[in-house]
């Protein structure tokens, strides 16, 4: 806490300009994750707005309308900025303010920039056309493009002195980003299947009789859509179980973050197993109030007191 406090009192000008650059990038592009990081205090939130910002960059390149071989490219030219970032060779009077910004918060705080480098990979392997036979394929693909940004995030948050298990710590966040882009999968399955993406395993789509794909509002015929849906859903139901370790191992302002992004996804989930077809009519989403209440349950610390209290009796 007090190098973040320094980092603050530390922040010039042109840095104080790129940081708000990225916070607007995050506002406006990312609502969900924006919602959690107003819970931050401020040199966490310029922080994690530098990592959103240069991932969604990452994003944008492979979700955009170039040739894909102009995509490799660029994101080869990111690859090479990250490496300027990494060695801190970018000036604050630099003309990109996600680098600017980012500099600074690599050297505020311990953050495994490493793991953009994974997301870069993640996306590479997207431009490739990778397909995934089986959970642990796709569970390669996740770690890459959230599962990094989980322990990223933990660079920022740090943990608690003397919070026991803080050594797995990483390894909680990395859960945690998994259970949140499965969540993503299941809810952008029939947007992913128009763009010629498929990312749930192949072997259970077949178990389901969902091989043909999802390419209209209405599963295929046959199949047994909803048990593939609810399927899913255990699976990420355990991995944000084993995810949430990590709450009570950060302090209450990036555990309520964490909580109220996690919980927002997880509130997704409920929707989608209520209505698992709801998915092939259009992307679901919480009304604002509702991220509110999640917001506020996690600020009061509700969901660390219950993973603590779920840990000891795991324990005894």
């Amino acid at each position: 806490m007090i190098r973040a406090v320094e980092a603050s009192q530390a922040v010039s000008a042109p840095v104080l300009a790129a940081y708000r650059y990225c916070e607007t990038v995050t506002g406006q592009q990312a609502r969900n994750f924006a919602y959690g990081i107003r819970l931050l205090p401020t040199p966490e939130r310029r922080a994690m707005s530098a990592l959103y910002a240069f991932s969604r960059r990452v994003d944008d390149i492979g979700d955009g309308e170039l040739p894909g071989d102009v995509k490799m490219d660029r994101l080869e030219d990111t690859r090479a900025l990250l490496a300027r970032i990494q060695a801190g060779a970018v000036e604050e009077d630099d003309t990109d303010p996600v680098a600017v910004a980012l500099t600074h918060a690599a050297g505020a705080f311990p953050i495994p920039l490493g793991g953009l480098d994974e997301l870069i990979d993640g996306v590479q392997m997207d431009l490739r056309g990778a397909t995934y036979e089986t959970w642990d394929d796709l569970k390669v693909y996740c770690r890459c493009v959230a599962g990094a940004i989980g322990r990223l995030s933990l660079g920022v948050f740090g943990t608690e002195a003397g919070a026991p298990g803080a050594e797995r710590a990483p390894e909680y966040a990395d859960t945690l980003g998994l259970a949140l882009q499965l969540t993503n999968i299941l809810r952008d399955v029939r947007e992913d299947a128009e763009g010629g993406r498929t990312y749930l395993p192949a072997d259970d789509l077949a178990k389901f009789g969902c091989s043909a794909g999802f390419a209209g509002p209405t599963p295929p015929e046959g199949s047994d859509f909803a048990g593939l849906v609810h399927f899913e859903v255990r699976r990420a139901r355990a991995l944000f179980a084993e995810g949430y370790r990590l709450l009570p191992m950060l302090d209450r302002r990036s555990g309520a973050c964490v909580a109220a992004m996690a919980g927002i996804y997880r509130r997704l989930l409920d929707r989608i197993e209520r209505d698992p077809e709801a998915v092939l009519r259009g992307r679901v989403s919480l009304p604002g109030r509702e991220k509110a209440y999640v917001a506020v349950r996690g600020l009061s610390g509700f969901d660390a007191r219950h993973v603590s209290r779920h840990t000891l009796r795991r324990r005894a």
